[in-house]
């Protein structure tokens, strides 16, 4: 039995992550669960295109769901998501901070 090397197992994964509505999505059930009709007042998509995003996220492993009575209730399946969303945001608001900073060095040389 063969398995995939650790390095492909992230790159998937990370891939998985790789859309926006699937962020906006994994951002908004950071902070609770959500119904699919509250997801969709949130997020400017067609429902086919959010069933469509929440299915790869289900299928990834990284939201799960719930029927109450005809709503469908979506969560995170691990709070290490939005750890995982938190140390992005870290990231991307340090590489512009220096981004700026070089900027305006820029601008005032």
């Amino acid at each position: 039995m063969t398995h995939r090397p650790l390095y492909q197992a992230k790159a998937e994964f990370f891939k998985t992550l790789g859309h926006p509505v699937r962020i906006r999505v994994l951002e908004l059930l950071s902070e609770r669960e959500h119904a699919v009709s509250e997801l969709l007042g949130e997020i400017e998509v067609e429902p086919a295109n959010l069933s469509q995003q929440l299915a790869v996220l289900r299928k990834a492993g990284l939201v799960g769901n719930r029927k109450e009575g005809s709503a469908v209730h979506y969560s995170l399946t691990s709070t290490r998501v939005a750890e995982l969303l938190g140390v992005a945001r870290a990231i991307l608001t340090g590489v512009l901070s220096e981004q700026i900073e070089l900027l305006e060095d820029l601008r005032s040389s």
